[in-house]
Formats: structure tokens, C-alpha cells, sequence
């Protein structure tokens, strides 16, 4: 037994999938399968039961990967005081930008400013990698779009990001000064492929884009959704950061929702057992120090927390706290 293969225990039990499991230990599905065989083997008990569509935990099998978690947790807690007590250097903060949420270049440029001898260690992901990163220590915090949750996570919500349209240059809604959800229901929308958490929450916010048979087609990523759109092949919805000038052209027209807008809620979120904090706080506020004028932040630069830290519920401060 070791801990490669207690997070292949975990990691199955959330999937109910060799094969999607294996993809998030980046492993084969095979070496997963072999490993877990081994380990049935070893403790003389079965933990999974195989069906043809799903995996599913036997009872016995429950509580082993509970336990496992709880190891894992614990290992991942050992890292972060080794290396908060590191007396060479301070200990990086190892952090995943779901992509599109916040420009990392942004990030390092405010972090310098706000706290120039703590490195960080950034790198952008998928929704579907991060839980189990986050959980295994490989990442210490995560940007995320909400919900996000989980035994074990702390969540600190910093900002709302408006939704809006973006139109070709040619359409008629171009001299619009907003536009109200049920109106898309007339239109192609252009969306990311079903899967995407940012799809799925386009679609939650406008549920005129739920009705069976019309007419949309799909894209793998924003910018491909954004030339789809430029060639005239419909219109779409975006973060307001993904407008932002850096993406501008003239070939789009980007116009905002009337009142009131739909967005997503943007967070911080990180292991209860993480030994370092104040690294957290120091990332979100420098977070919600940069200057992005379309978002809602829900703390004001330089803020201070609630006494006593963090609240159980939500508060004027965007701090929450997950069941444990």
C-alpha cells in the first residue's frame, strides 16, 4: 500500500469510472485497474463492485476510502508546514487559474506588490483536474468558478462576474444598449461544448437556452466560439473578462445584459488542513486589487477579515466555509 494508490481509491469512488478516474491520476486505466486488484488483494476485502456502466463502492470498501482521505489530508498537511517552516526561503504558494477567471500575468504583477517574498507557482487547468490536485496536495488553492465544494474545503468568494453578449459587427442587436435573456431564445447561440462548467453555467443563467430543439452549435473553447461568432455563424455569451481589450475586435460588438445581468461567482478554494492562511488572504487580496473594472468585488481592497476569521456563512466579506 502507499499513497499513489490510496488516491486512486479516492479518485475512482468520486468517479464511478476506471477510465475518467485514470485520466485524473494521469495514469493508464489499466496500471489504476492492476493497482486497485492489488490492493483488494492485499487487504483481503472487495472495495469496488464492477458493473458495466458505473463502478460502484461496497459498503466495506466506504469506509477504506474515507480513511484514505483522511491520510492523504493529513500527508498534504505535513508538506505545508515542512514547507512554511522552510528557514531558506519562503515556501511558494502553488496555485491553478481556472482558465479565464483571472489573468495570472495580473496575479504576479499585483502579488510583487502586495507581497514580494512570497513566490508563487501558478498554472492554468480544467474544472475536471482540479479536485482532485487540490485534495492530493499537488496544488494548494485554486481560482474557481462556484459551486465548489467538498469535505476537507475551505472557499472564499471574491468577486461576481457580469455575463454578457457578444454579436457580429453586422448584427442587428449592435446599436443595442442591452439585451434581456429571454431574447436569445430567437437567436443561434454559440456555446462550448456540453461539459464545460461555463457552458452549463451560461445555460443555468439563461434558461431560455434549455429549450429542446433549437438551433446552436458548439465550440471547444472561447476563442474558437468568439471567430465562430465573427464569421456570422451566430452569437454567444461570455464572461465580461473575456471581452476585455486584450480580446477586442472589430469584427465583434460585445453588449451587456439589462437588469438583472447574469454572472458567476468567482473563488478561492483550498484544503482546511493547509498550514499557511495568510498566504491565502494575501492572495485574495491581491486578487481583488486588480483592476478590473467589469467585476463586482464582493471585499474592498485592504479590507480586513471578520473578527475571528472566517464565518460559517456567507457575508458582506465573500468568506465562506464548506461542510466538513
Amino acid at each position: 500500500m502507499n499513497l499513489a494508490v490510496l488516491r486512486y481509491i479516492v479518485t475512482l469512488a468520486q468517479e464511478r469510472h476506471f477510465g475518467r478516474a485514470a485520466e485524473r491520476c494521469f495514469v493508464s486505466q489499466p496500471a489504476l485497474s492492476v493497482a486497485v486488484h492489488k490492493l483488494e488483494d492485499e487487504l483481503g476485502v472487495k472495495l469496488f463492485e464492477r458493473g458495466e456502466a458505473e463502478v460502484g463502492v461496497t459498503p466495506v470498501g466506504s469506509r477504506i476510502v474515507e480513511q484514505a482521505h483522511r491520510v492523504l489530508e493529513e500527508v498534504a498537511r505535513v508538506n505545508d508546514i515542512a514547507r512554511q517552516g522552510s528557514a531558506h526561503r519562503p515556501a511558494p504558494a502553488r496555485c491553478d487559474l481556472h482558465r479565464r477567471c483571472v489573468s495570472a500575468a495580473s496575479l504576479i504583477a499585483m502579488l510583487r506588490k502586495k507581497a514580494p517574498q512570497m513566490p508563487l507557482e501558478i498554472e492554468e487547468n480544467i474544472t475536471a483536474t482540479l479536485e482532485v490536485l487540490l485534495k492530493n496536495g499537488k496544488l494548494d488553492v485554486i481560482v474557481i468558478a462556484l459551486p465548489f465544494e467538498g469535505p476537507g474545503i475551505r472557499v472564499r468568494a471574491l468577486y461576481d462576474e457580469p455575463f454578457e453578449v457578444a454579436v457580429p459587427a453586422h448584427h442587428p442587436w449592435v446599436r443595442k444598449r442591452w439585451v434581456k435573456t429571454k431574447e436569445l431564445a430567437k437567436e443561434r447561440v454559440l456555446l462550448l461544448d456540453i461539459g464545460h462548467c461555463f457552458s452549463n453555467q451560461v445555460m443555468e443563467a439563461c434558461p431560455e437556452l434549455t429549450t429542446k430543439g433549437r438551433d446552436t452549435r458548439q465550440g471547444n473553447s472561447l476563442e474558437t466560439i468568439r471567430n465562430m461568432v465573427a464569421s456570422g455563424l451566430g452569437i454567444t455569451v461570455l464572461p465580461c473578462t473575456a471581452n476585455s481589450a486584450k480580446y477586442r475586435s472589430p469584427l465583434l460588438k460585445t453588449i451587456p445584459f439589462g437588469a438583472p445581468a447574469p454572472s458567476r461567482r468567482i473563488a478561492l478554494a483550498w484544503r482546511k488542513s493547509f498550514a499557511r492562511e495568510k498566504a491565502i488572504d494575501v492572495l485574495g487580496q491581491a486578487i481583488e486589487a486588480l483592476d478590473l473594472p467589469c467585476l463586482q468585488m464582493l471585499r474592498a481592497p485592504g479590507e480586513p477579515l471578520p473578527e475571528g476569521g472566517m464565518p460559517e456563512k456567507m457575508g458582506k466579506s465573500g468568506w465562506v466555509r464548506s461542510s466538513a
